[in-house]
């Protein structure tokens, strides 16, 4: 059983407590907003929203997008356990219980049309994909996830290469054809594809950061305990260069660390409890490729 410090613990209760208000935000828009407007979404959450019209919705007492969402996911998770075997993180299996929570208790106590805006589904469509794309970006921040797409994004790619974006692209492109079929007009269909490309731009602008990498040069004289902190509670490689200052002719030894610029503060955190009086530089890296990022995919001859 793995024991956790104090400030691990607190940390770990501060993310888990982030990623929910983060999956409530994003409950809050499709329950909101995007359901009284009657428009389709993508993902999990689309397809729950699609049974629950299906079923007769609000007022044939449709099956709830909680009970859906739960469902679905519970599916994917069960596959991908055979496919590819069992790796997700608890966030993961958090974020699918809480998300199908927040979804059931929101529509239980928010009032139909809350915000008054069932009858413009553009603006609805925009709101309310503003507000679940803040929601999912924060989850995200935290390594959370609400499983679904990237669910099935980890069983195709298992045997065949393809991205996480083309995935969902295709699995929301399906979803909201779909709708057209039980009796969802063409104008609701353009609307939820709105809806798609403003949560995903915002998803996008929020945490663009999380795939853009750094590269840190730290010199220190405690470098061996900084390497330490690094490789055990940021998960990160490092590589230690030897090196020598010009002026003084002293030999040295520098840290060498990529990481995902949305962990650098992690870095700065490790290296200021180690050495406060460290030389690091930073500088922005275009492309990381290996073990902890992005695989290196070349052009078939």
């Amino acid at each position: 059983m793995v024991k956790l410090s104090g400030k691990a613990l607190r940390r770990a209760i501060r993310e888990y407590i982030v990623i929910t208000i983060g999956l409530f935000a994003y409950a809050f828009g499709w329950v909101a907003v995007i359901m009284p407007a009657e428009i389709v979404g993508g993902g999990v959450s689309g397809a729950a929203l699609l049974i629950y019209y299906a079923t007769g919705g609000e007022v044939g007492g449709g099956i709830p997008m909680a009970v859906s969402i739960l469902v679905i996911n519970g599916i994917l998770l069960l596959l991908a356990s055979f496919i590819i075997g069992f790796k997700f993180s608890t966030k993961t299996i958090y974020g699918v219980v809480v998300l199908s929570f927040a979804m059931g208790f929101l529509q239980q106590v928010i009032p139909p049309d809350l915000l008054g805006l069932s009858s413009d589904k553009l603006l609805s469509g925009i709101l309310g994909g503003a507000l679940a794309g803040i929601g999912i970006s924060v989850c995200f921040s935290q390594g959370g996830s609400t499983g679904g797409t990237d669910i099935i994004a980890m069983m195709i790619n298992k045997y065949r290469s393809v991205s996480y974006g083309r995935v969902l692209m295709t699995c929301d492109f399906l979803i909201i054809g779909l709708s057209y079929f039980i009796g969802n007009g063409i104008s609701t269909v353009i609307y939820s594809y709105v809806l798609v490309a403003v949560m995903g731009y915002t998803v996008d602008t929020m945490v663009a950061g999380n795939k853009q990498s750094s590269q840190l040069f730290i010199i220190s004289r405690n470098y061996h305990l900084i390497a330490e902190k690094i490789v055990g509670d940021a998960n990160r490689g490092v590589t230690l260069l030897d090196g020598q200052g010009w002026y003084s002719k002293t030999p040295m030894k520098v840290l060498m660390v990529v990481c995902r610029k949305n962990e650098t503060s992690t870095m700065f955190r490790i290296i200021k409890e180690c050495d406060p009086n460290a030389f690091i530089t930073v500088g922005s890296v275009m492309g990381v490729y290996g073990q902890g990022f992005d695989p290196l995919k070349a052009p078939k001859k």
